[in-house]
């Protein structure tokens, strides 16, 4: 490179690049998709994650237990200056091949020798294959560089090795990055699993689709990748590129009903900068033909499909999965699971009393002699997850909803005012909407300013009901009427269809509670919990976001949401609940007519990693002290828009040692006297011609070269030079 190109590289490099180890606080770091987003129990195996602030990265956590991750390689996003460097570094390792001059007791020449007596190999065979891998590795580096990615979040590349224990429990996880400075990440669902996985080669990172030259940014896959062999059951794990569709061949036996689902949406929730704004899946199953015999792009009202298929004979098939409209990218992750499984499609009730017996009749798929297992005995008001155990093989879990009122049962027939089924309050009745055009009717005695709530759980707990109810008086007069709800709660669930009203009832007498399908629609699936009570007040947090890192000795805060329910207009003191040592809040009240704040916390004590952090909030509610934990939540975006709160598992809190320093991947050796002696003249002809840097640049340049230093992309006498060049630059 010219002296000239040199200093354009040294000046444009300079005005872009801070060293992030001169700033006191890392940014947050963000996790965009791991892939596989899960694996088999009993096995080892590497994942991909893309991300960004990802610089210092240490590690990464996986909740739960049984299920450990180590750091393999980070993979910086590289700019036009690293590519320029590593293009250097290329051209002088190619000289020095081609000469066969090598520098003598340079920290080089001394791994390579090392290298050399441990394989028995000459140590000037053993420089050839050092140099011959480390110019393999830049080329790989080189030849996978975008320099407009689709999506500059996901840039950023860390590989993980991940080993799941024989005995790891099965189902969702949530992993997490761990950087040096930014603590842990927001968290990405991760599975174990109980079937052999095969999983596709990760994509590289997708190109930004130019308008009119979109098929520039279509992903090159060989011909050899566009179809896969697999023996089932198993778990197959992909990632979609745009315009792309994978396909899977299998042999399969008459008689087999298949279930075929998918984990897409509910690995990636919500996409900020796409319409619709998520990975929609489509997935068709073949015949041997190519006849198309089964098709689904949902399961209900879930993104995710899901295919049941009875085989008709014997031979081979074929499943595909692309998305709807044909997008992708390397967070389009896939995990499709295929065999004679078991699954629930439906359970009833939907709920029960706390510190009762459940008996749950379920419905579904393959179930045989699978037994369902009910919340533990111990379990808390709210919504939990059950499943199904079928010899050792756990079925897809179902949400169960516990309560403390009393509790029914819908009685048919009970559809019109006439036949209006008697309910003494409060209750909640478990029903089901048994066909299509059905209304249950549900009658109750009330007194002049009573107020009275109906609340319906039916798309909360995974019921396709889409609810509408009414309340009228004898006459048949409309006093009060709801169809959906916006549930800050929600999460995940798009369309808020449970409904729910508050009202007072205008004189003594006889009052009807009608619910019923908004689209008219029913059957055996169509189950509901309908709660008709007095108010019974109350409240539920979220803090957001999940994580966060402070500086010992420094505070930082969160933002804290509250629910209230059934007009519960009181104050809600925040605090922290039994903080550990070191850390110290800054209580806050949340008025009655306030719904969002800011709690702040210190933190006097630095930790070795991120700890669980316990926010709760209280509240006088009549004569009682009602006290709850604020839940974890990441604010994600949906389609340019949307807002929505995704509950995580933990809060996790990192502090760090502003003084402690990472530690270093590796330590470059003294540079010479000769290298400094060069790097003084060629900086004093830049000089000469006028041209300055200041201490800023320069110390940004350095951090650049040290990244590359740090990957292992350039050598000691490399890092030497460049060094040496910016440290004369500035002087």
């Amino acid at each position: 490179m010219s002296k000239v190109q040199w200093l354009a590289v040294l000046g444009l490099a300079g005005l872009v690049a801070m060293a992030p180890a001169a700033r006191a606080q890392q940014a947050r770091p963000y996790a965009g998709f791991v892939y596989p987003a899960g694996g088999q129990q009993g096995t080892t195996f590497r994942v991909k994650l893309g991300g960004q602030a990802m610089d210092g990265i240490t590690g990464a956590i996986i909740s739960g237990s049984g299920v450990s991750a180590r750091l393999v390689e980070y993979q910086r996003k590289l700019n036009p200056q690293d590519m320029q460097l590593l293009s250097q570094q290329l051209s002088e390792l190619r000289k020095t091949k081609t000469k066969g001059a090598w520098r003598k007791k340079s920290s080089d020449d001394e791994m390579m020798m090392s290298s050399g007596a441990a394989t028995g190999k000459s140590s000037a065979g053993a420089k050839d294959e050092a140099t011959q891998k480390l110019m393999e590795r830049i080329q790989t580096r080189m030849r996978e560089y975008v320099l407009r990615p689709a999506s500059t979040s996901l840039a950023s590349i860390a590989y993980l090795e991940v080993t799941i224990a024989p005995d790891a429990a099965p189902g969702e996880r949530e992993l997490r990055l761990v950087t040096f400075r930014g603590g842990a990440s927001n968290p990405l669902p991760f599975h174990v699993g109980e079937l052999s996985e095969y999983s596709r080669k990760p994509m590289g990172t997708a190109p930004f689709q130019v308008l009119g030259k979109e098929q520039l940014a279509l992903r090159k896959r060989p011909e050899n990748e566009i179809e896969d062999r697999i023996s089932i059951p198993c778990t197959v794990n992909g990632q979609i590129a745009s315009g792309e569709i994978n396909s899977y061949r299998f042999d399969a036996r008459k008689g087999q009903r298949l279930v075929i689902t998918t984990l897409a949406r509910q690995l990636i929730p919500y996409l900020a900068d796409a319409v619709p704004g998520w990975f929609q899946p489509v997935l068709v199953l073949y015949d041997a033909d190519g006849k198309e015999v089964a098709y689904d792009d949902d399961y209900r009202f879930k993104p995710d499909p899901t295919i049941v298929y009875q085989i008709p004979k014997d031979g081979e098939y074929v499943f595909t999965i692309t998305d709807a409209i044909y997008r992708g990218r390397e967070d389009f992750v896939y995990r499709v699971t295929i065999g004679e499984l078991p699954l629930i499609t439906n359970i009833f009730p939907l709920g029960g009393r706390v510190g009762e017996s459940h008996p749950i009749k379920m419905k579904g798929v393959n179930l045989g002699n699978a037994v369902l297992q009910p919340p533990a005995k111990d379990a808390e008001v709210g919504i939990q997850q059950i499943a199904a155990d079928r010899d050792g093989f756990i079925s897809n879990r179902v949400p169960f909803a516990l309560d403390t009122l009393p509790e029914t049962f819908d009685k048919e027939p009970n559809n019109t005012i006439g036949r209006a089924q008697k309910v003494t309050l409060p209750v909640i009745i478990n029903g089901r909407i048994d066909k299509a055009d059905d209304w249950d009717v549900f009658q109750f005695t009330g007194k002049a300013g009573e107020t009275i709530v109906a609340e319906v759980y039916a798309r909360r707990l995974d019921s396709p009901v889409d609810s509408e109810i009414k309340l009228t008086d004898t006459k048949g007069q409309l006093l009060a009427f709801s169809d959906d709800r916006e549930d800050l709660g929600a999460g995940v669930n798009t369309h808020h269809a449970d409904s729910y009203f508050m009202t007072k009832l205008p004189a003594d007498g006889t009052y009807y509670v009608h619910i019923g399908d908004t689209g008219r629609k029913g059957g055996e699936e169509y189950g509901y919990r309908l709660r008709i009570s007095a108010p019974q007040p109350d409240f539920e947090l979220r803090v957001v976001a999940s994580s966060a890192s402070v500086r010992q000795y420094n505070s930082t805060g969160f933002t804290i949401y509250a629910m209230r329910k059934d007009g519960f207009d009181g104050p809600i003191n925040i605090n922290l609940k039994d903080p550990p040592a070191g850390f110290s809040a800054y209580p806050v009240t949340m008025g009655g007519n306030q719904n969002i704040t800011r709690f702040s916390f210190k933190a006097s004590a630095a930790t070795e990693g991120p700890i669980n952090l316990i926010i709760q909030g209280s509240a006088k509610i009549g004569d009682k002290k009602v006290v709850h934990p604020a839940v974890a939540a990441e604010d994600k975006m949906q389609a340019f828009l949307w807002r929505h709160l995704v509950p995580a598992q933990d809060l996790k809190v990192f502090v760090f040692d502003s003084s402690s320093q990472p530690p270093s991947k590796r330590e470059p050796r003294e540079i010479s006297s000769e290298v400094m002696a060069q790097a003084k003249s060629k900086a004093a002809e830049l000089q000469a011609k006028g041209q300055k840097f200041s201490k800023r640049q320069v110390a940004g340049r350095i951090q650049q070269i040290r990244y590359l230093f740090d990957e292992g992309l350039i050598t000691d006498d490399f890092y030497g030079e460049k060094v040496a060049e910016c440290e004369v630059a500035v002087q």
